[in-house]
């Protein structure tokens, strides 16, 4: 069977199969179907400083090849993941990546802060979630504020730092780079892309925040663009998202840069999706001959 182990900066994963932030939440309702020691990884629902209620529904709508969402960042706080999720995550046989998102730089900072000595082994720092009416999307867009974000985080932990980057930019490399240049230890993207449906019935957005995230299968092509542009603009670990459902998506991204995968969408369609996609990469692997699956990152060859 071929070696699945993936490092993304200093971390070692078992697999390169994360579930991505606010797609499977804490892992509760999953462990039900198959052990979480299974995957790679988990990065948890996005944490913020304190309890958010979330925006106002409807806030999911199915779209073709993909689902629309402005759920808001609904989460019960930094304070009540130390106290309560950890505890039962940090059991479960798999590492663990603290997404947090502040609604300012300083805060950003807190929140890494507060996560000093939990045992998370990655903090994932949300700068584009495209449905927060402040903060979040502001961070991911522009090079200045994205690298103070970022170093203030950096500033206050040693923890190894991802940053979660925005496609709704100009140059999603040059983001890249500022964060890296302040930073970061790795990145990942994509994160959702911001779109938008009309009921024509009712000529009424289909999501009471008139706009939301797009995710699924129909962003694929612009996750792999966006990976393999930033894979070739820095010289930290990039970890691929965006509409991943299915292991040879996973190699696809892999082959494009990506030192590891987050899978989202694909978990509300099929609960076992990231399993599938496991068990999928070594069969590829054993049939392509490879031993080692961090052999295929970045080898693909432009024409």
């Amino acid at each position: 069977m071929a070696d699945l182990r993936v490092n993304v900066a200093g971390v070692q994963f078992k697999n390169p199969v994360i579930p991505a932030s606010g797609c499977f939440g804490y892992g509760r309702e999953y462990e039900q179907f198959y052990p979480l020691s299974r995957l790679g990884g988990i990065s948890v629902k996005g944490t913020t400083r304190f309890e958010r209620m979330g925006n106002e529904g409807p806030r999911v709508a199915e779209t073709p090849s993909g689902m629309l969402n402005s759920v808001g960042l609904q989460n019960g706080g930094v304070e009540k993941f130390l106290s309560y999720e950890l505890p039962n995550l940090k059991t479960k046989g798999t590492r663990i990546i603290a997404n947090i998102a502040g609604s300012t730089v300083e805060e950003s900072g807190e929140l890494a802060s507060m996560l000093n000595g939990s045992g998370v082994d990655m903090i994932e720092l949300n700068i584009s979630c495209p449905n927060v009416k402040q903060g979040g999307a502001a961070f991911g867009t522009d090079c200045t504020v994205a690298g103070q974000v970022t170093k203030a985080v950096r500033d206050a932990t040693d923890i190894p730092l991802m940053v979660k980057l925005s496609p709704n930019v100009t140059s999603i490399t040059d983001i890249a780079k500022s964060v890296e240049a302040n930073g970061a230890d790795a990145v990942s993207l994509i994160n959702t892309l911001l779109g938008m449906r009309i009921d024509i019935k009712t000529r009424r957005p289909v999501l009471k925040n008139n706009v939301g995230g797009l995710s699924g299968p129909a962003v694929f092509p612009v996750a792999v663009r966006m990976v393999w542009q930033v894979a070739n603009a820095v010289k930290i670990p990039v970890v691929g998202m965006g509409g991943i459902a299915s292991a040879e998506d996973a190699v696809e991204m892999m082959m494009a840069g990506a030192s590891a995968v987050q899978v989202g969408a694909a978990i509300f369609a099929d609960p076992f999706a990231p399993i599938k996609i496991i068990d999928g990469l070594e069969k590829w692997c054993d049939e392509n001959g490879v031993e080692r699956l961090s052999d295929i990152v970045g080898t693909v060859q432009p024409w």
